[in-house]
């Protein structure tokens, strides 16, 4: 027997074994390239060991209204592309969503900020955008207004590149 081999039935009793790891937050806004953003999201929360948070961007709500909750019908169409690759990679996730600001005239970082605060507001320390992503809300973007308020990180997922049918249009 080998006694310099640890014991496998022991538990690990280091602070950082037994706290919960941030989650991971893939920034869906109903695009085709959102099925990259969650494949990239779901590695890198595998890796972590880490849950995922799953972040619709809506549009801006009207005046007066009621913000979208995180169980709305509009949210679970966002979600909608995810949900296979989710069930596939049995990763435990969470829904949140932001309204993207109804006035442009606010400064171009300010849409970016806002989607920040939404991660930082549920202790996300990864964001994973699109590089392609909204106006405003592009990995480009978002990693300039994480720059300037240091952190959290953002990973910049590429978009899907577009293949064309391999079987032509009937009728030419």
């Amino acid at each position: 027997m080998n006694s310099t081999r640890p014991n496998s039935s022991s538990t690990p009793t280091t602070p950082s074994a037994t706290r919960r790891r941030s989650p991971v937050a893939a920034v869906l806004a109903d695009r085709l390239d959102d099925t990259a953003v969650v494949d990239a999201a779901v590695r890198l929360a595998a890796a972590r060991g880490a849950p995922l948070l799953l972040i619709a961007v809506m549009p801006p709500p009207p005046p007066r209204a009621r913000t979208v909750h995180p169980d709305s019908m509009a949210v679970r169409a966002v979600l909608g592309r995810a949900m296979p690759r989710l069930a596939r990679a049995g990763i435990e996730y969470r829904a949140a969503v932001h309204h993207r600001p109804a006035v442009r005239e606010s400064g171009r970082l300010h849409a970016a900020k806002a989607l920040l605060d939404t991660a930082v507001l549920y202790g996300c320390s990864l964001l994973v955008v699109s590089r392609s992503g909204p106006a405003d809300l592009d990995a480009g973007m978002v990693m300039e207004a994480a720059t300037l308020r240091c952190g959290p990180f953002v990973h910049a997922a590429s978009p899907v590149p577009w293949v064309p049918p391999a079987v032509p249009c009937p009728g030419r």
